[in-house]
């Protein structure tokens, strides 16, 4: 899947149920790991990780091979990694205090929402004609 349309499916996901303060981030110019991180947070363990269940359930459905998915058992943080996109879903405080913001900011770019969506995504992406 390419990964605009893989950005697209956890958007989506995370939109699904609710998530706040969505935040992706282009990394493809600090590591070839992986190229985008996406960021979102949930009010509660219990939405944290229905947040982060309901990306695996939309990324099995589009047979996206989920490589790693960690932290259900608290709730306070649940990375979901899909491969090109890392998903990070956190409590506010536990977002707060490790602010991954800072690590993998840039500058901002646009991300087209859907119709149905009720709040912005922001998007961040390293320009290097600044």
């Amino acid at each position: 899947m390419d990964i605009q349309k893989l950005q697209r499916l956890v958007i989506d996901a995370l939109e699904d149920v609710k998530a706040q303060d969505i935040k992706v981030f282009n990394t493809t110019h600090i590591t070839g790991l992986f190229d985008r991180v996406v960021i979102a947070s949930g009010s509660s363990n219990r939405q944290t990780r229905a947040i982060a269940s309901n990306v695996v359930d939309k990324a099995r459905e589009s047979k996206v091979p989920i490589v790693a998915y960690e932290g259900e058992d608290t709730g306070e943080w649940v990375l979901v990694d899909l491969g090109d996109i890392v998903v990070h879903c956190m409590q506010p405080s536990i977002r707060h205090y490790y602010n991954l913001e800072e690590i993998w900011g840039g500058k901002p770019v646009r991300v087209k929402l859907l119709p149905q969506s009720t709040q912005p995504v922001i998007a961040e992406t390293y320009d290097d004609a600044s």
